[in-house]
């Protein structure tokens, strides 16, 4: 009997092993798979989503710090106006001498040009002129309201823009091919334009004030020998270039001409001599017959400045009032073209004092969101103008209206003709509307 071949069924089992090891495997592998599938899709989702959800975090922290910075709100009953088109904090302003148009520059590269007659409109439209590579810290019209001057504040020089009006009542500015020459050494606090279109000035914060003429051409330096100079201006009657500073003083002198219109010099008229303390502003009036000086003693001042300074004769003070915040702080001053109503401004607020009586009669605090850069009342004394932050605030001066109405009472006493009454009632009927409108009329 024969047994059957070993080795051939040897070699099948094992063969038959191997298939059912490898579909084992085969079965556990596509296992471990369905459930890698099922629990790490999931995970990989979250992780995804995490990634997508900090990827949109991120792109609205981007959109938020783009985003215009918070504009600053301000409001009160003599509120007339806010003018709102810059998108850069303003430095300036400077209303024309027609009374038509306010120029308003910011760190945004424009200036605007305002129409006044819109103020008390719900629409404040502005026109805009480009500073080119630079922008503007200081602005000043020209006397004939057909051009504009512009402090550079990269280019530490003047730059002219010539205004053109449109068919449609508009302007087209264009700046002058070249810019002024480089003269000064120091940061310039202030630059104006003479009203007889002579000569413009150019202060800067050590000692030196420039004369130039209207074609780039410096005709005169002054050293006004104060340490430093914080402030200086021209008077509207053309003839005086004042300065105040680190001494307790404000220096005047008189820029002279021949009678033909070439300049002569430059000569020391008078000084406003009363403050113990540094001068941080003063102003003229209308006439250029006063002066309001504001110190660092916490005192304002108002001059009679109407006087024969080549006889040696010296202003004389009318006024002294207190405001003690001069004496911690930097201060602004504004005088109003019939020197009834000084406007003083630190930090953020506004005051103004009658200057008859030297009494407060308003405040307006926080008015904007950035110390106050620039304060002036408009050529009628109607409005009171401030910048600060992006926006220019205008309000009614009412202290303005109820010292006419003063006035008016008291000349209506003395009146000696009816038609002189008839003129001084019309005035005081005027003064009490407005005053009654704004709900400021006190009874």
């Amino acid at each position: 009997m024969e047994l059957p071949q070993m080795p051939e069924l040897m070699g099948l089992s094992l063969l038959v092993g191997l298939l059912a090891l490898m579909a084992t495997a085969a079965v556990a592998r596509g296992w471990l798979r369905a459930e890698e599938e099922r629990g790490g899709r999931p995970v990989r989702q979250k992780a995804n989503g995490t990634k997508k959800s900090g990827s949109k975090k991120q792109k609205q922290n981007q959109r938020v710090r783009k985003e215009k910075p918070q504009q600053h709100n301000f409001a009160h009953r003599l509120l007339a106006a806010a003018l709102k088109s810059h998108r850069g904090n303003i430095s300036c302003m400077d209303f024309s001498s027609n009374g038509k148009y306010l120029a308003t520059c910011a760190d945004d590269r424009t200036v605007r040009i305002w129409s006044t007659k819109d103020f008390l409109q719900r629409e404040h439209r502005s026109m805009r002129a480009n500073v080119e590579l630079d922008h503007a810290t200081l602005v000043r019209f020209s006397p004939d309201c057909r051009a504009f001057i512009v402090w550079l504040a990269n280019g530490d020089t003047l730059r002219v823009f010539k205004m053109t009006k449109r068919e449609d009542g508009g302007f087209t500015f264009t700046a002058t091919p070249e810019d002024f020459p480089k003269k000064h050494k120091a940061p310039v606090i202030n630059i104006g334009i003479a009203d007889t279109g002579k000569f413009i000035m150019t202060a800067s914060s050590d000692t030196t004030i420039l004369i130039w003429n209207l074609k780039g051409q410096v005709l005169s330096t002054i050293n006004t020998n104060q340490m430093n100079n914080t402030y200086a201006a021209i008077s509207p009657c053309s003839r005086f270039v004042a300065s105040c500073g680190f001494t307790p003083d404000v220096k005047v002198w008189e820029v002279c001409f021949g009678k033909k219109g070439d300049f002569q010099e430059v000569a020391r008229a008078f000084e406003l001599k009363g403050h113990t303390a540094a001068v941080h502003s003063f102003a003229f009036s209308n006439d250029s017959r006063r002066m309001a000086s504001i110190s660092k003693d916490g005192t304002w001042k108002l001059w009679d400045t109407d006087v024969e300074y080549k006889k040696q004769q010296d202003p004389y003070l009318l006024r002294t009032g207190c405001f003690e915040e001069a004496s911690t702080m930097q201060c602004r001053l504004a005088l109003s073209p019939d020197t009834h109503v000084l406007a003083l401004a630190s930090g953020t607020s506004i005051h103004l004092y009658n200057t008859r009586r030297g009494e407060k009669e308003e405040c307006f605090e926080q008015v904007h969101g950035e110390c106050i850069t620039d304060l002036s009342f408009d050529v009628t004394g109607r409005f009171l103008a401030s910048c600060g932050d992006r926006a220019v605030r205008i309000f009614h001066n009412t202290p303005g209206h109820r010292a006419v109405v003063e006035e008016m009472q008291g000349l209506l006493k003395r009146a000696s003709t009816e038609s002189t009454r008839q003129r001084l009632q019309q005035q005081l009927t005027q003064a009490q509307e407005a005053l009654r409108s704004l709900g400021a009329l006190k009874k």
